[in-house]
């Protein structure tokens, strides 16, 4: 399995990694910064740098049973197995998405619903709430711009699935539980706000998120309420 940098550090840019696996134009490593699509986030994107000092784009980042796979542009030049690479992950679109990642634990917290669906992108996120009443926009934009301003700390730390187990308000999602298999589960926590499972990339505190705007609240069905949001540049 790729051994994911990523989890303990979301602010490592690059690493070098040796090939292991090399699957049409995906590339398998031994260990990676890149995150790959999963928990709402997309995965991320960049280059990689071969052995012989060519460079080939990564367009995506997936996950399988092997590992982690580096998906190159059609016809991109393809390492082979053993040789050492460099990857790098755009940096600027990363940033954004643990930005607006972060932003939606804030959400959570405001929001006293379960998590039925939601999204990440680079500008902008939605949250489904199992909330069958109207929302007051105002108020949730005031609250999350306030707690962004706050400057909570992030910490991450890991609990076993027993742990878990015995605390299952931890878990926001409704129809997703956190992966299992590995006898232990990655909390993320902003000190004094939110705490939940979460294999995300997230920063530091909350005042870097920066200003946010809830762009519009939907409702999506009888038990279904779509909060919609952007940063506020």
């Amino acid at each position: 399995m790729t051994e994911e940098l990523f989890r303990k550090d979301g602010y490592l840019k690059h690493c070098e990694a040796q090939v292991v696996g090399v699957e049409g134009n995906a590339v398998l490593l031994d260990q990676t910064v890149f995150y790959p699509q999963g928990g709402g986030q997309p995965g991320d994107i960049g280059n990689m740098q071969l052995a012989d000092g060519s460079e080939a784009m990564i367009i995506d980042t997936l996950k399988n049973e092997q590992g982690i796979l580096h998906v190159l542009t059609e016809g991109a030049p393809l390492p082979a197995v053993g040789d050492q690479v460099q990857v790098s992950i755009d940096w600027e679109r990363r940033h954004r998405l643990m930005r607006m990642h972060s932003c939606m634990h804030l959400l959570c917290s405001i929001v006293p619903f379960g998590v039925t669906g939601g999204s990440i992108r680079e500008d902008s996120a939605r949250l489904d709430f199992d909330a069958e009443q109207p929302m007051d926009k105002e108020a949730i934009n005031h609250e999350l711009n306030r707690l962004i301003r706050e400057d909570h700390p992030m910490s991450i730390r890991w609990i076993s699935e027993a742990e878990l187990d015995a605390q299952p308000e931890l878990v926001r999602t409704m129809s997703v539980q956190p992966p299992r298999g590995t006898g232990s589960i990655r909390l993320v926590e902003f000190e004094g706000v939110d705490l939940q499972p979460c294999g995300g990339t997230h920063v530091k505190s909350t005042a870097e998120i920066g200003a946010v705007r809830i762009r519009k609240i939907e409702k999506k069905g009888k038990h279904n309420r779509r909060v919609n949001i952007v940063f506020d540049d």
